[in-house]
């Protein structure tokens, strides 16, 4: 996980924003889609 979403995701909690986790939550898995996706091709 690349640090600027960690401490983002951090702060997020801290602060508990549901929206600002919610959307730090999706940009994860979709990071995590696309690495998956060039390692296979």
């Amino acid at each position: 996980m690349p640090k600027w979403l960690r401490q983002q995701l951090k702060q997020a909690y801290l602060e508990k924003d549901r929206y600002q986790i919610r959307v730090l939550n999706q940009c994860w898995f979709y990071y995590k889609e696309r690495e998956s996706l060039e390692v296979q091709t």
